[in-house]
């Protein structure tokens, strides 16, 4: 447990050290998006009854906020360690890939958390905060942040161990994790979409997390978050197995 202990302390200290690239800049993102897609739309769309849409859009961009940078802060982690040769220190001490795993993933969760609790201070003054503290469901929301940056620490974990250069890290950064989260419904319903788009999104998993967490806002989701919880249940599970078995092989870590 201390060599867990420390690997998971020197990964949060990693993004602290800096965290006004790594916490703050991402905050200011969300509060952009805030003002520009409200300001624009705001009277002019209704996704939920009684909800407006800049209502809507926060919750949306929370956890859109949560999974960007818990991705983020596995994998830059982990090619920065390849890069610079300093995995040696981590790969050479008598660590579990139970203990690596968790540890990353876990710092991934913080460094999330914290960007999400950044940006919910900054935007919920423009909600009625009567009605959302009438409707939140507190045990929803931490189920599906918890899960969905574990997921994304989880995967940012196998991207990091994948990659062998920045470029290749940002190419999966911007060709799967930026579009997944833009496509999942977080600026829309996907009620509003056509039948072929609905079924698309159906098929990503990002939708589940931020429709179940802005069921716990409003207690109002496009899909029922039992099913949207067990869907990030099982795709949480899917990607832990694979980077546990990645660590244990040693995929691009010791060769």
């Amino acid at each position: 447990m201390i060599g867990f202990r420390t690997l998971f302390y020197k990964e949060v200290l990693r993004f602290w050290k800096v965290s006004f690239q790594t916490v703050a800049a991402p905050v200011l993102t969300a509060m952009l998006y805030l003002l520009i897609f409200g300001h624009v739309l705001e009277g002019r769309v209704e996704v939920f009854q009684g909800v407006h849409y800049t209502s809507f859009l926060i919750p949306g961009l929370v956890m859109m906020s949560v999974l960007q940078n818990a991705f983020a802060n596995s994998s830059s982690s982990l090619i920065q360690s390849k890069i610079t040769g300093n995995i040696i220190f981590m790969l050479l001490p008598p660590l579990s890939h139970a203990e690596i795993f968790w540890a990353y993933v876990l710092a991934a969760v913080v460094r999330g958390v914290a960007v999400g609790l950044g940006v919910l201070l900054i935007t919920v003054w423009f909600v009625d905060l009567h009605t959302l503290l009438s409707a939140i469901k507190p045990l929803w929301l931490l189920l599906f942040v918890l899960l969905g940056s574990a997921l994304l620490g989880a995967l940012g974990l196998i991207a990091g161990i994948w990659a062998e250069k920045f470029d290749q890290l940002a190419a999966f950064q911007n060709f799967l994790i930026m579009p997944a989260t833009f496509l999942s419904g977080v600026f829309y319903s996907v009620h509003s979409l056509p039948p072929f788009w609905q079924a698309l999104s159906h098929a990503n998993p990002f939708f589940y997390m931020i429709d179940g967490f802005r069921y716990g806002f409003f207690g109002q989701s496009d899909v029922a978050p039992g099913i949207s919880l067990t869907i990030v249940c099982v795709a949480f599970a899917l990607l832990a197995a694979l980077s546990l078995h990645l660590l244990r092989t040693g995929y691009k870590l010791r060769h």
